[in-house]
This record gives structure tokens, sequence and C-alpha cells, in this order.
């Protein structure tokens, strides 16, 4: 049987990165070595490196004037590394889920956090808007794209303090400014590699606003000025993201993949829609194209554990929402092909029919 893979993270990766690390392992571009041990000071691997860089630079259109290096730590390890390097008095965070909550806890501990807007009233079913940014904030930090609750930003903020954004789930799945962002970082574990590493984005004049001394490893500069390479970097993830870099530039880069995670999106939203056994979870206008959330219909809750075990007998793969919502959750990465969606929805209007 076919498996639909909507895992959530660590997720799917295009057939191509799987075949190309396949093959690395054994024989690292004929090195006669595994990309598992070899070293990453060989010209072989700094040339994936820099290959890898060059590619988000040019997908993502990166001015000159920003830096590209990767760590490993995971998004989660970024939480404390920003407010660490750049909150010294105050900063300003919007609440919009579990993982800009875990972020504020982390900044803390360094300084005043000022939480400018949050959805926490309706249980992060949307994303604030037209909320007021002080002048006086160190920075301003967002998360563009929240994994449990399904909300997405559409638009690239603007901001008259730089602006921070965790992009681990959306990265990469459309065109973004790069410019109106000071930072952009996030696990590569979504859209980009295995779990195991992290990238980061960095505006040249956040290196001069480190705002205390640090352990070397925390410290931003200490990742621009030694290319990634201050200790062992994440060799094998790094390799899977150039593959997977490689893929999305053969098909066009990311206005092609945006015009595909759009038709995904919808063909499973409308369904949502549609089916009487079923409803969406988040404002429209707020809908994650990466992770689509739905429960049951009101008066049909009940059916929730028998809707995941004949999902999952057909082969569907991740669909069980967060434990902290519960319901649905369809995890739609860039690698995820149409047809994976089409068999999900397939699956819930037999579901609906033998309900009726």
């Amino acid at each position: 049987m076919k498996k639909h893979n909507f895992s959530a993270g660590p997720s799917i990766l295009p057939d191509v990165a799987y075949q190309n690390a396949a093959k690395a392992i054994l024989d690292f571009n004929g090195t006669g070595l595994s990309i598992l041990s070899i070293s990453h000071r060989t010209k072989e691997f700094e040339d994936v490196l820099n290959s890898a860089q060059a590619l988000m630079r040019e997908l993502l259109g990166i001015p000159e004037n920003y830096h590209i290096y990767f760590v490993g730590g995971g998004a989660s390890t970024q939480f404390f590394h920003i407010p660490a390097n750049f909150l010294g008095k105050k900063a300003g965070y919007v609440n919009t889920g579990v993982w800009t909550k875990k972020a504020i806890k982390e900044a803390k501990l360094y300084g005043e956090v000022e939480v400018v807007a949050s959805s926490e009233d309706r249980n992060f079913c949307y994303i604030p808007k037209n909320f007021d940014i002080p002048a006086d904030l160190d920075y301003l930090y967002i998360c563009t794209n929240n994994t449990i609750y399904g909300t997405e930003y559409k638009v690239d903020l603007d901001s008259p303090v730089p602006l921070i954004a965790d992009m681990s789930s959306d990265i990469l799945s459309r065109p973004i400014d790069v410019s109106k962002y000071a930072l952009i970082y996030g696990g590569a574990q979504k859209n980009l590699a295995p779990a195991g590493v992290s990238f980061v984005i960095i505006r040249d004049d956040m290196l001069q606003k480190v705002v205390r001394p640090l352990p070397t490893m925390v410290n931003v500069n200490t990742h621009v000025e030694n290319n990634s390479m201050f200790n062992t970097p994440p060799v094998f993830p790094i390799f899977v993201m150039n593959e997977t870099l490689k893929w999305i530039k053969s098909i066009g880069g990311l206005e092609v993949m945006y015009k595909m995670n759009v038709e995904k999106a919808k063909i499973l939203y409308d369904e949502i829609e549609r089916n009487s056994l079923f409803r969406p979870t988040v404002d429209e206008a707020d809908r994650s194209l990466m992770n689509i959330c739905f429960v049951m219909a009101e008066g049909k809750e009940d059916l929730a554990p028998e809707f995941l075990k004949f999902a999952t007998e057909r082969g569907m793969v991740g669909i069980k929402g967060h434990r902290l919502v519960g319901g649905f959750r369809a995890s739609c990465y860039n690698a995820l092909p149409k047809e994976s969606v089409e068999a999900l929805v397939a699956c819930m209007q037999e579901f609906e029919q033998l309900h009726k």
C-alpha cells in the first residue's frame, strides 16, 4: 500500500533527495567514503556547504548584505540565541501559539518582553493584524507559520524596528521579501532536510548589535566569520538540504512552488468546507498552506477515532492533530505530491458516504 506522508516534521522530502542521499551514504561524490564519515574540512563537503548557501540565496533572492549560516541545535536553540545576542532592554513578540510562547519564555531571561499582539484569546485561530509596533524595541519577533494551530502570515510585515522571524515550517514554500527582515531562522526538518540542522539568514548590521559578551557558540558572529565551520556542522543534513534546494530550483523556483502549494491547499480546504463530517479550525484569511488543521463537525465528534483508523488503514500517515488541539492535521509541505492530497480527500469522501 502506498503511504501518504502528512507528518508535521520530520517530514516528507523530495524523492531525488532520498535517492541521492542513499547513494552518498555508500559513496559520497566518488570519494569512496560515506557522507556519514566524510571530514567537514574536505573540499568535497565545502563545495556542498557553499552550494547550499548559494542556492538559498538565489531561490529566496537574498540581498548581498545578508549572511547565511547553518548550525545544530534546532530552532529551539535559536529561542535563546536571539535574545542573548540582541535583547538589551526590551523586545516585542507577537504571540501566535506554542512556539512563540516558548520563545517569549526564553527571551524573558535576558530583558523585558512586550507582547505587542496575541491571538490567544481565540485559541490561536488567527493572525493578529493592525497592531502598533513600539519604536523603542530592540527587535520584533514573529513565527510566520504555526504548525500546531494551522495559521500563517500571508504578507511580510513592515516594521520600524529589526524584524526577526522563525520560518521553520514555511521557508521556501513561497516568495518572501527578505529585505524586510533583520534575521530569519528555522529548523530544516520541514521543507529542507532531516532533523539536525538549522539555517540563519542575518543582515550585516545585526552583527554589530550584539549587546553582551556571550559564549562563543552563542554569538552570531562566530558562525558568520567561520562560515558555519567553527565546529563540525551537521554534515549529512546539510547534504540533504543541498539536494532539496537543487530540486526546488529544478521545478522552477518559488513562484512555481507557491502555485503548487496553493493548489494542494485549496483541494483540501475545499473538501473540509464541503464535507458534512468536518470543519476547519482557522479563520479563512489566515489558513496555513503548510499545516491544514480540521476537526469533526459539530455533533460528529465521536467519529474522530473511527476516521483516524479509517484513514490510517488507507495509507494516510501523520494526520492526527497535535495533542494540544486534537482533531486532524495534514501537513502539506513542498515535497508532498498533489496525489497524496487527492488520496486524503477521497478518503474523507468515502468516510462521509459510510455515515450518511
